[in-house]
């Protein structure tokens, strides 16, 4: 159960509700595997290589990245490219080398040999820990950091603190509505 607080100013509500939203949404996500096995977990029950416990691991992993640049910045999310590989490589899949930003990335989205549904909602349960400590303690949600350099960031682009925390609970939320079909394809239960 958790305690209710009343926030003592504007910017204390804001954080307040910014954080119950991010609570919502990891709720909605996680309750989606509420009595699945570890290999119901991983399956692939639609033609997409997604599965119930990959969207958690990426969803955890896309959270604890964001609010490391919170914290520290652009070097918080680095996507160096290995000499003598390009951008356009990388997306034809064609990269004699790929970075391990890239594997770490898609081994996010499925459950690896000896990972559990159990281990991986503990994992979420820590980053959402690590997040809302952070979260308390920034003091200023208009904050700034300037974005990486990656091609799907626009050069010189800036992001808030809010709008960080924004970005998480969007795409928390649109990973939940994804999990809910992949529950429902795989043995016709829904999570809400």
């Amino acid at each position: 159960m958790t305690a209710t607080t009343t926030p003592s100013s504007p910017a204390d509500a804001e954080r307040t509700d910014l954080l119950a939203a991010l609570a919502t949404a990891r709720s909605a996500l996680t309750g989606t595997v509420h009595g699945l096995s570890d290999e119901q977990a991983g399956e692939h029950p639609t033609v997409s290589a997604l599965c119930l416990g990959g969207l958690i691991k990426h969803a955890a992993s896309i959270e604890e990245g964001w609010l490391r640049f919170v914290v520290e910045g652009p070097s918080a999310m680095r996507y160096d490219l290995p000499d003598g590989v390009t951008w356009a490589d990388l997306s034809a899949g064609t990269a004699r080398e790929f970075p391990q930003w890239a594997i770490d990335h898609r081994n996010d989205f499925r459950m690896l040999p000896g990972e559990t549904l159990a281990g991986i909602l503990a994992r979420y349960e820590e980053v959402a820990a690590r997040s809302e400590k952070i979260v308390v303690a920034v003091p200023d949600l208009s904050a700034t950091h300037p974005l990486p350099k990656a091609p799907w960031n626009e050069p010189g682009a800036v992001r808030s603190v809010r709008r960080v925390l924004m970005h998480v609970i969007a795409e928390t939320a649109q990973h939940a509505g994804h999990a809910d079909l992949l529950r429902e394809t795989l043995d016709g239960q829904k999570s809400t």
